[in-house]
């Protein structure tokens, strides 16, 4: 166990610090990301295998504190359809209404080729998310999600995944390449920064779920943590929109969205049973409508309109609107 000194302590105790140590330990940990493509891992594969647990790692270690708490499954379900619903509506919608995520017309019979592959990969990572949205609602329909219930959510994820490491090691036979061995130190810090968000997300817990506190409600964690923690993502996007990069930015807020639904929700449910809040119809309709526009315009267009981006936004308010109304009912 990693010991913190006494003077470092005391401000990390402080809420602005914890949330100060999130963002670093966020922000070191897609530099590192950035770095690792090109040593074995590239393109849509980084985005939908490697930046998911980096970006979703927050989700899994909220959803690992609340386990540890018991009979907080509603929160986790809270956190883990708004951190979905805005990474496909407002963070997508934003790249879609600023250009950002309309790609640049390839030149050259390589670049075609590759960006046509790049194309099959995202609209591939899109029909997983209609199979794990779509699975969570029907086992959902009985207003519980119980042990068994996660194993298939969890089992589904793992066979996803699977295929993505498969996939990744027969594109490196077929280039004659292997990993780089600097990828171990990559690795290593990055774990090291999943360490600090796990640290600052169990400290920020406790604080918001402290009795008496005037600044958060404990009946909006799941809310408040879900919008807290589509920081990174948003960071992974500007970065990427910004490099001209429309296949990692797309992907890594969808393979975000496989790491919460699936792999959280099933883990919590794995452990205890989870009661399915009001809003869960809203929140799951809201993802598959979201998904829809966005694999019909990749699917015709190869990107998505300005217009279609300002209705994503639309929905957005929409679902605040009436995820906020039902949740409090």
């Amino acid at each position: 166990m990693i010991r913190i000194p006494e003077p470092y302590l005391v401000y990390l105790q402080h809420p602005l610090g914890l949330f100060v140590l999130f963002l670093l330990s966020s922000v070191v940990m897609i530099w590192r990301l950035q770095a690792v493509e090109g040593k074995g891992f590239e393109g849509t594969v980084l985005g939908s295998l490697i930046m998911p647990y980096c970006s979703g790692f927050a989700n899994l270690t909220f959803a690992f504190v609340m386990a540890r708490a018991g009979g907080n499954g509603k929160a986790v379900i809270e956190n883990c359809i708004v951190n979905n619903v805005t990474n496909l509506t407002l963070i997508l919608g934003l790249a879609a209404l600023f250009a950002g995520s309309q790609s640049t017309a390839p030149k050259g019979k390589k670049q075609t080729d590759i960006y046509r592959l790049y194309r099959l990969d995202l609209l591939l990572t899109l029909v997983a998310l209609f199979l794990f949205t779509g699975t969570l609602w029907s086992l959902g329909k009985d207003r519980t999600l119980d042990r068994y219930d996660g194993l298939v959510l969890v089992a589904l994820f793992l066979f996803w995944q699977v295929l993505h490491v498969f996939d990744i090691l027969k594109n490196n036979v077929r280039r004659n390449r292997s990993f780089h061995r600097s990828i171990v130190l990559d690795l290593l810090l990055i774990g090291l920064c999943a360490y600090g968000i796990y640290f600052s997300v169990d400290a920020l817990v406790q604080w918001a779920s402290a009795p008496g506190n005037r600044w958060v409600s404990s009946d909006y964690l799941g809310w408040l943590s879900g919008a807290l923690m589509v920081l990174p993502n948003a960071m992974i996007a500007v970065y990427y929109a910004f490099k001209g990069r429309q296949d990692i930015v797309v992907s890594s807020q969808v393979g975000d969205s496989h790491i919460c639904i699936p792999m959280c929700i099933g883990l919590y449910a794995l452990f205890d049973k989870v009661q399915v809040p009001g809003f869960f119809e809203v929140g799951v309709f809201t993802i598959l409508g979201a998904a829809a526009v966005h694999f019909l315009g990749i699917a015709v267009l190869g990107r998505l309109p300005r217009i279609l981006g300002a209705g994503l936004l639309a929905g957005y308010a929409t679902f605040l609107y009436l995820g906020l109304a039902q949740g409090a009912g």
